[in-house]
């Protein structure tokens, strides 16, 4: 499975699909995160984690994702 890192947090995920996934076939776990597009029109990649650390009472926009803790490798 392929893996990219998040805009958010930094850290690395699981992400499904691709050509890795075909030869293999392999079932390692499900996808964590997903490509998203904020209100600003700005998109990033962000891992489930970070966009439950969005905000709920607004629509997010990229000073959010800006604000979120960074992890380092």
């Amino acid at each position: 499975m392929a893996s990219q890192r998040c805009d958010g947090c930094n850290r690395r995920v699981r992400i499904g699909g691709g050509i890795g996934d075909f030869w293999s076939f392999s079932n390692d776990g499900p996808t964590e995160g997903m490509d998203l597009e904020l209100a600003d029109g700005t998109e990033f990649f962000l891992c489930f984690d970070c966009i439950e650390r969005l905000p709920d009472d607004r629509d997010a926009r990229s000073a959010d994702v800006e604000a979120l803790p960074r992890q380092d490798d």
